[in-house]
């Protein structure tokens, strides 16, 4: 019998309290993301005249900057902490996500208009110059709310290694990961409804705001376990069951853990493993997240304020919800067979893999409805939810708590690099897909750019797993010395 089960007292359940706040700031953190996927093919392009390889250009830039900053983004986290390191974090984003506000007042200066409708008008050499410096106003803009979200996600593993033990790790990351999937579903029923009804660059100053919100709570709420007045010693003991099944001292400060240097961290095949499964899985979530409006307007021409297209993303993401069970599943491997924490997180990714095959069928039932492809993307998007949290969680099952934010910043790097390939050559494809009348399954122009992109995004799984078993076949923990 382990020591957290040999009280008397009754558990306090905190550890769900910060849970719920990891949740809403995940929240926060995708709908700061998704309010320019909602509004620059309908609000926004037509007033600075872009075209796909305009937005392309941002949303890979946006990802690339995002893959760098996680790379320090971890061990920034590890050497503030958990709670100074997430407010910088979230600050930062969210003055991000207001400053995208400015970027027509910038432009409109710039070229000497004064006006959304004289720059819809603007004709010749000015229209060139209007999608550039409006584009380089984005990126800028962009660029800051990267570096202050490639914080969220170290900092809420850490948070989670921290209140929570091994075997349920996954369920909680899932539990907080699912924000992203909630965020993704509140942006289309508000963002377009603001754009459309205060203009665009208000829905990125109410949407950036509700960030400065959640600080406001979190400078209150959160304390390491072992210091926070709302975990008692039953609770404390069952986080920490870990320590006691594997024979270590009840009570080790994280203060007194040992710190794994930064350039030792790439010597680990299991970094290099979890970087894998980041870099060939987060631009299929990425890509679903940025450029599904666009899909909807440019092949069924439904705009995102309108009613069917509000429902249909709605719908998405809200079959994108079944991903808060994906984290479950490796605790029913453990607790029904006894097999180990990775073991039991790999075979669960391994069917988690095959679900976004569906994506195949998308643009030949689109033929049909819109429904389709939607709820099919949706099973995908529920898939990527349900690898990704357990794909965190393999982390600290294999990471001392002290390497846990660097070594997710590191997989956060490669998952941003791969994005930015997949959201720029995406953008590229489809100006040329249009320009070429080009051909791919028995579809023309941009509906057969989309069909090859929803072919990568359907195998990328199935590769992801093969190459990271490949690299750490069996669970094997590191232990620093």
């Amino acid at each position: 019998m382990n020591a957290f089960q040999k009280t008397g007292e009754k558990m306090t359940n905190y550890r769900w309290t910060i849970c719920a706040m990891l949740f809403f700031a995940t929240t926060v953190n995708y709908l700061d993301r998704q309010v320019l996927s909602l509004t620059w093919d309908e609000f926004i392009k037509p007033e600075f005249h872009w075209n796909e390889v305009h937005y392309g250009t941002i949303t890979s830039v946006f990802s690339i900057v995002y893959a760098i900053c996680m790379l320090f983004a971890g061990r920034f986290i590890d050497w503030m902490g958990t709670k100074k390191g997430y407010l910088w974090a979230i600050g930062v984003w969210s003055a991000g996500a207001c400053m995208h506000a400015l970027c027509g007042i910038v432009t409109e200066q710039y070229v000497g208009l004064h006006s959304a409708a004289e720059l819809m008008a603007a004709t010749g050499d000015v229209v060139v110059v209007l999608a550039t410096v409006s584009m380089y106003c984005f990126l800028a803009a962009r660029c800051i709310l990267a570096l202050g979200e490639a914080g969220n996600f170290p900092a809420a593993i850490k948070v989670t290694a921290e209140y929570f033990p091994k075997k349920d790790r996954a369920y909680a990351t899932s539990i907080f990961n699912a924000g992203a999937s909630i965020g993704a579903l509140i942006a289309p029923v508000s963002i377009p409804l603001i754009a459309k009804a205060w203009g665009w660059e208000m829905a990125f100053i109410v949407i950036g705001a509700l960030g400065f919100i959640w600080m406001g709570m979190w400078v209150f709420m959160y304390d390491a376990p072992s210091k926070s007045k709302h975990v008692n010693k039953a609770e404390l003991d069952y986080i920490e069951q870990d320590k006691y099944e594997e024979g270590a001292s009840p009570v080790v400060e994280e203060k007194d853990e040992k710190k794994m240097p930064f350039l030792q961290c790439f010597t680990y095949k299991q970094t290099w493993a979890f970087a894998a499964g980041k870099f060939m899985t987060d631009g299929v979530w990425w890509f679903f997240l940025f450029w599904t409006p666009s899909y909807l307007n440019t092949q069924f021409d439904i705009k995102t304020s309108d009613g069917l297209g509000m429902a249909l993303i709605f719908t998405l993401y809200a079959v994108t919800m079944l991903s808060i069970y994906g984290g479950k599943l490796p605790t029913i491997f453990i607790n029904k067979t006894g097999m180990n924490p990775y073991a039991a997180r790999m075979k669960a990714m391994l069917i988690f893999a095959f679900f976004p095959l569906v994506v195949l069928l998308a643009q030949p039932l689109g033929t049909f409805s819109p429904w389709f492809p939607v709820i099919l993307i949706g099973i995908g998007g529920a898939a990527h939810q349900s690898w990704s949290a357990n794909i965190f969680s393999t982390v600290g099952d294999m990471f001392p708590k002290s390497a846990i934010a660097t070594i997710t910043g590191i997989g956060g790097m490669a998952g941003g690099v791969g994005s930015m390939l997949m959201q720029f050559g995406a953008g590229l494809l489809f100006v040329h897909a249009d320009e070429t009348h080009m051909t791919f399954m028995g579809f023309e122009g941009k509906p057969a750019g989309y069909f090859i992109m929803f072919c990568i995004c359907a195998v990328a799984y199935l590769v992801g797993w093969v190459i990271m078993k490949a690299l750490v076949p069996k669970y094997r923990p590191i232990v620093l010395d």
